[in-house]
């Protein structure tokens, strides 16, 4: 099976599971159960569940464990790009060629979306049927999920990308920033896939999580170099915003070139991590080229 079968099977399944979760809710509020539907279902790559699923896959996890971590950390996703876009923060009307939830609808119905969604995520980890011993690790899923999402995590990285626009930073900075606003979700993914497996070592865990932070530094390098030289059509958000609005970037800090090689720098360094892992990874060397060569 190609790469793109396996990440179109992917996106397919967790559509349908997302869409399953949303229909299954009762109409008290239908506004915003379909604000909700929109930021769920508009589109987006899935690459967290895509990773939660091969990371699953390549230790032996049962696909139907894995739903509910996928469908979790897509929610939580779902979520802060809703409330990313929002007037308050970056102020975005585009979001995957789409208007962004709050033009879509409203402002108040946008947060409230935002907020049901990080909300839908716990309700699945603590609900959605799971083998014996899966069941067992509901808590440490909440756990995982629950640091990446929070202050230790995304929104801490949020919190620190808000007060350094404007502002010149270091390099070890930005990365802290992108480490919890970008790479913690990713993190999470590996762990809770590796949190459900009943074999894998300890010191396998620490590579993946390893692999899993190199990974989520290279999206966003990447996505601070298409901010430049891609095209609003392409990426599906407004070209040259980050530029626009003096968020501190990669490219900004270490110029294009050099953005571009710290790139080629973290593919090698998550080529290795694999390579060290003693299992098939295949597809997350296949993964991590897709995310070193995306144009979107």
């Amino acid at each position: 099976m190609t790469f793109d079968t396996q990440q179109k099977r992917v996106h397919q399944r967790v559509d349908a599971l997302l869409q399953a979760q949303i229909s299954d809710l009762d109409e008290h509020a239908p506004r915003l159960k379909n604000a909700m539907q929109y930021a769920l279902l508009m589109g987006g790559k899935r690459m967290r569940p895509f990773l939660v699923y091969a990371v699953g896959e390549a230790l032996g996890v049962s696909e139907s464990d894995l739903d509910a971590p996928a469908l979790a950390i897509e929610c939580i996703h779902a979520y802060s790009l809703v409330h990313d876009d929002l007037p308050a923060m970056d102020d975005d009307d585009l979001r995957r060629g789409h208007p962004t939830c709050h033009i879509q609808f409203d402002e108040a119905n946008a947060i409230l979306a935002g907020d049901a969604l990080q909300t839908l995520a716990f309700d699945i980890i603590v609900n959605y049927p799971l083998s014996d011993f899966a069941n067992q690790q509901r808590i440490e899923l909440v756990r995982i999920l629950s640091r990446a999402s929070g202050y230790d995590g995304m929104c801490g990285g949020q919190g620190i990308d808000l007060q350094s626009t404007n502002t010149l930073i270091s390099q070890r900075q930005l990365e802290q920033l992108h480490s919890k606003k970008t790479g913690a979700l990713i993190i999470a993914a590996a762990k809770m896939a590796a949190t459900l497996s009943t074999s894998v070592s300890d010191e396998s865990k620490t590579l993946l999580s390893q692999y899993a932070k190199t990974i989520g530094l290279a999206f966003q390098v990447q996505d601070d170099i298409l901010d430049v030289v891609g095209d609003s059509k392409t990426l599906g958000k407004p070209q040259g915003s980050d530029q626009e609005q003096n968020k501190s970037t990669y490219p900004a800090l270490l110029g294009l070139e050099g953005a571009q090689a710290y790139l080629a720098q973290l593919h090698q360094e998550a080529l290795q991590a694999l390579t060290a892992l003693p299992y098939n990874t295949q597809v997350l060397k296949s993964f991590t080229d897709f995310v070193i060569h995306r144009n979107h």
